[in-house]
């Protein structure tokens, strides 16, 4: 991160706080590309792009005790459930070119 002023994440919101839901519709979620602020229902749950956050809200996020944050390392792709929400925080396409 050290030379990069502020690493941008692409966020997109999946609106349900049932883990074993939010599993079934995750590859399909991804596999949408949704456009900037488009909404998608998947088998009954909303999924929308949220546009980018930068990097330090993850930061914020990962210190509150009411979020939970997974990682999968594989894609570098960080999911924070919290709520009734989880977010996927994907690294901007610029991010992931540099």
């Amino acid at each position: 991160m050290e030379g990069r002023p502020y690493s941008m994440m692409k966020c997109i919101s999946v609106y349900t706080d049932n883990f074993e839901q939010f599993s079934d519709i995750y590859e399909a979620v991804l596999a949408a590309n949704l456009g900037e602020n488009e909404e998608r229902d998947f088998e009954g749950i909303t999924a929308s792009e949220s546009g980018e956050v930068p990097e330090h809200y993850l930061e914020r996020m990962r210190s509150r005790p009411d979020v939970v944050v997974m990682k999968l390392k594989d894609k570098d792709i960080t999911i924070l459930q919290h709520g009734e929400v989880f977010e996927i925080l994907i690294p901007s396409a610029s991010e992931v070119l540099s």
